[in-house]
């Protein structure tokens, strides 16, 4: 396995791959890999080579102190992906990423007004703008995105096709615990209190999906359900519970078609996502 910190290099590698007729696999991280992103990793050997860019985007934090505290640990994550088989890890610091004077970005509207946008404006044009880079480093024929971000996963499928970009985007399902918590590098920050009532998300979410395999099509009478559960929680806060269209993330009410069920909850400080698409 290599470890690749230059645009230069990975787009030369990537090029001599491409000459050579191999496909490329892509799975695009923060790091603090886990068995998510395992899961992803294993997905992606269905090409015949496969990157793992591990890149802590800066533009995608409120602060420099929620920058500085995300974890992580890259020796950690580059014996998990030579133990995984993945042929390099693509690992640019901020400043390779983002050179002095760096003044354009990818936008989006529609996708990313709701649910994570009513909190995090400026999150998803930071996000667009750099996948759109590591696409563009990596060229890889298939990229794999997790379900626990469902925005995510929407939005970049939608950019994908917006921009005529020849990327295959593979949804992959959410990854869980044991108990049902849904993995998250996250999660490393909840203490053993906290991690025990982290368990009302998973709780939630199977509560919803009881509700609609029961015949329940009134939106908001499942929105009230599961926003009563999370309340039973006392560290639990919401930021959001939305019902919203699997495609467009617009408000739905009533359940038909494909739909997003999504949650966001605050357990102590730690914010945590979990879904289900009907």
């Amino acid at each position: 396995m290599k470890i690749v910190k230059t645009i230069s290099e990975m787009k030369r590698i990537a090029k001599s791959w491409k000459a050579q007729g191999y496909s490329i696999g892509l799975v695009s991280t923060m790091g603090y890999l886990h068995d998510g992103h395992k899961s992803l990793i294993k997905s992606a050997f269905e090409n015949d080579r496969v990157i793992v860019s591990i890149f802590v985007n800066p533009m995608q934090f409120y602060s420099k102190e929620e920058y500085e505290s995300y974890p992580r640990d890259l020796q950690r994550d580059c014996n998990i992906c030579e133990e995984c088989g993945v042929n390099i890890v693509f690992a640019p610091e901020a400043g390779e990423m983002f050179e002095e004077g760096f003044c354009s970005y990818v936008d989006m509207y529609g996708l990313t007004e709701n649910l994570c946008g009513m909190t995090r404006p400026n999150y998803f044009r930071s996000f667009c703008t750099v996948i759109t880079k590591l696409f563009n480093i990596t060229t890889p024929d298939k990229a794999y995105f997790g379900q626990k971000d469902a925005q995510q996963l929407a939005i970049v499928k939608r950019l994908v096709r917006d921009l005529n970009l020849d990327i295959d985007i593979i949804g992959c399902p959410v990854v869980r615990e044991e108990d049902g918590l849904a993995i998250t590098s996250k999660n490393i920050y909840l203490n053993a209190e906290e991690r025990r009532s982290a368990l009302i998300l998973s709780k939630t979410i199977r509560l919803a999906q009881g509700l609609v395999q029961a015949g329940e099509k009134d939106a908001e009478e499942i929105i009230r359900a599961m926003r009563e559960n999370i309340e039973t929680e006392p560290l639990a806060r919401i930021d959001y519970v939305e019902i919203v269209d699997a495609n467009t993330l617009q408000r739905v009410d009533t359940i038909e078609g494909q739909v997003l069920i999504a949650i966001a909850v605050y357990i102590g400080k730690t914010r945590l996502l979990d879904n289900f698409t009907t």
